[in-house]
This record gives structure tokens, sequence and C-alpha cells, in this order.
């Protein structure tokens, strides 16, 4: 069984369509392709923040939405961490009131997760007293994505969450992430851009004009030549790994 099925269709006003349909089987897959290739609004049909006007998305065996028989259910109730290019940390919290925020978003029948040994994790114990104005751009995003790990997700749901980062900085938050999904084996969809990002994945998805260009490895997938919106959906020859 997949842990993620998504298939979704929506027109913008402005003429916009995305019309993609992928399963996510891997611990750590990347949506990657250029700006306005539909990535975020993907990942807001996903979160519950945007309703598609036809389609279906199940997480494991319980079903998020299916617009054919007017199910939807609200983020709150769909289980899903998301950690968003801006952290969008409380201002009032403190970076401790903040993942204490994440915990006691767990739903009871969510995974537990240890405090200190998330704080361990994400090297975040001298930051736990100081407020957001006082972090750094890579601290900030290292509190938030303890937030959404803390409220005990069945997904992590990342929109590009490196995007303000110089390199260097950059390098250093996604090898936190790395070592968070592996540590709690939480399944990851991350949506980026940056090819370098996509090396971190196990497995990409590959978007362009709101459709589905293909998915395979991080090489299989940024070997592919530029391809029209058109082209039918394709899978790359590559070795699945899936989540243990």
């Amino acid at each position: 069984m997949s842990v993620l099925r998504f298939q979704c269709q929506h027109r913008y006003p402005g003429g916009f369509r995305l019309d993609a349909a992928f399963d996510v089987d891997h611990r750590f897959t990347a949506l990657f392709g250029p700006s306005g290739s539909g990535k975020t609004s993907i990942l807001n049909m996903i979160a519950g923040f945007l309703r598609p006007q036809q389609g279906t998305i199940r997480l494991a065996n319980r079903t998020l939405l299916d617009t054919s028989l007017r199910v939807s259910l609200p983020p709150e109730k769909r289980h899903v961490g998301v950690v968003f290019q801006d952290s969008l940390l409380f201002p009032h919290l403190t970076v401790e009131g903040n993942l204490r925020y994440g915990q006691r978003r767990r739903d009871k029948r969510g995974r537990r997760l240890d405090f200190s040994r998330a704080v361990d994790v994400l090297e975040i114990g001298p930051l736990l007293r100081r407020f957001p104005r006082n972090l750094s751009g890579g601290e900030r995003q290292r509190v938030a994505l303890g937030r959404a790990l803390l409220s005990g997700p069945e997904l992590l749901l990342m929109d590009e969450p490196l995007a303000s980062l110089d390199a260097p900085l950059r390098d250093r938050v996604l090898a936190y992430l790395e070592r968070a999904v592996a540590e709690w084996n939480i399944p990851t969809l991350f949506v980026t851009h940056a090819q370098t990002e996509v090396r971190a994945a196990e497995w990409v998805v590959l978007l362009q004009e709101g459709q589905l260009l293909g998915a395979g490895t991080p090489d299989a997938a940024l070997s592919q030549p530029a391809a029209p919106a058109a082209r039918p959906p394709c899978t790359f020859p590559a070795q699945r790994k899936d989540i243990r």
C-alpha cells in the first residue's frame, strides 16, 4: 500500500490547470519542477489548505479527500506536518513555546516523539529560551521542523524551506532534515526547484506546467531533457526503494 496516493485536477481563474497523479512509496520524495509548475498547489491540497475541483487523496488507509463522495477532512484532522518557506513561527513564543505548541497539536492517535530527543537531533537546545526574532534563518527552519515533527505527523510536507538560505547554510539545514527523517522514519514530501536539494531525495516526482512528466531516482530525473506539458506521464527506469 502506498503511503500517499494523489490524483487531483484543478483549474485556477487565471487559466493555470493542475492535473497530476502519483504515489509516494519512499521515505524522502522530492516534488521537482520550475516555479509555477504546481508544486505548492499539490502540497496545499494534501494539507487541506486548498480543495481541488476534482480528485482523491489517500494517506495510508485513510481518505483525506474524495470529491465524488464529498469527503474533505479539515487540516487538523489530516495528521500532516507542514514546514513553510518562511517558517511561520509564533513571534510571541520562545523556541520552546513553539515546540510545545506542536506537541500539543498531536492527535491522540499520532506518534509520540520524545521532546528531548527532538531537541538533541536538531541541536536546538541552546535556543530554547530565545524568541524567533533572535534566530538566524537556519535556526528558524530547524525550530519549524521540530515543531512539525512534535505534532506526530503521518506525513511531513516541506514547501521550499531552504529557498531563502545561502548555499552553505542550506546544506547544513538539509543535513538536519535528513537526520530527522532517518531518526523517525516519517515519509516526507519536499518541494524544490533546486537540483542540489533534489539529490538528497530517494525518489523524485517531476512536474511541469501542472502536469506530471515522470518519476524516478534523482539521477534519472535530472538527466531528463525539458519536455512539453502535453507529454504523457512516464516512469524512469530505476530500482524502487520503499520505506523501511
